[in-house]
């Protein structure tokens, strides 16, 4: 698989994992992926890594898009693992000027990695509304604790309407196409209630509140990329999985 594009210099670059069968204790039988994205703009961000071991095969997907140029920008949506797991081998690699994460976020890095791990990162905390320009593309983020960890944001980019929003949205599915739309959607929408159910239902309350801030906001939202499984592009997938979360 070659990097994926989501809008003009908007690309996939995370990792499929065929192989796992159990996450977060409970059965993943069509595997996963750790979805990571890259915005090449005047300045470069990587949003979100991918769990460790796994960091060669995003990297090759940057550095295709990339190649030797500065990477800015690395958002740290969550701090769990399976999405920083690789964190300090891909600031070794990727020199990122700065890392960009929650409040939250920001502690839960130092809880997690060693001093010495830690050592010369330049790690900036962001709240909800907080923007940064990349040139034509505008990254607003929202915080959205317990989705499902304190740690937890999203990230949105503005001008074509990307939400990047960790493990909201997302379903453990591995496959070798990247859009909702390009799948079975009965096994898409099985997997999403699924991965509902075993990771944000003991915090529904909290979602119906993100919901109704993401309103609250007026937010645009033509995609939905979220760091596990398909991507929902088309505005039917997009409302759909918005009313189910609602429902749900």
């Amino acid at each position: 698989m070659q990097r994926v594009p989501l809008a003009d210099g908007i690309y996939w670059v995370g990792a499929v994992d065929w192989g796992v069968r159990e996450f977060h204790g409970y059965d993943t039988p069509h595997g996963s992926s750790y979805n990571s994205y890259l915005i090449v703009d005047e300045k470069v961000c990587v949003v979100d890594g991918v769990r460790a071991g796994l960091g060669p095969e995003m990297l090759r997907r940057v550095r295709g898009c990339c190649q030797e140029q500065t990477v800015d920008y690395l958002v740290v949506n969550h701090v769990e693992m399976d999405h920083s797991g690789c964190l300090p081998w891909l600031i070794e690699q990727l020199r990122p000027r700065k890392i960009l994460t929650s409040k939250r976020g920001q502690e839960a890095l130092a809880l997690h990695f060693t001093r010495e791990e830690c050592e010369g990162w330049d790690v900036m905390a962001v709240g909800t509304g907080d923007e940064i320009n990349l040139g034509s593309y505008t990254l607003s983020f929202i915080e959205a604790p317990m989705l499902h960890w304190p740690d937890s944001m999203f990230t949105y980019v503005k001008e074509p309407h990307i939400l990047l929003p960790n493990d909201a949205f997302g379903q453990h599915l591995a496959s070798s196409r990247r859009f909702a739309d390009e799948l079975d959607m009965n096994v898409v929408m099985e997997e999403a209630v699924t991965y509902f159910a075993n990771i944000l239902m003991p915090f529904a309350g909290q979602v119906t509140k993100t919901i109704e801030k993401l309103i609250e906001m007026g937010l645009e939202i033509d995609t939905i990329a979220p760091s596990h499984g398909a991507i929902w592009r088309l505005r039917e997938h997009v409302d759909a999985i918005i009313e189910a979360y609602a429902a749900w």
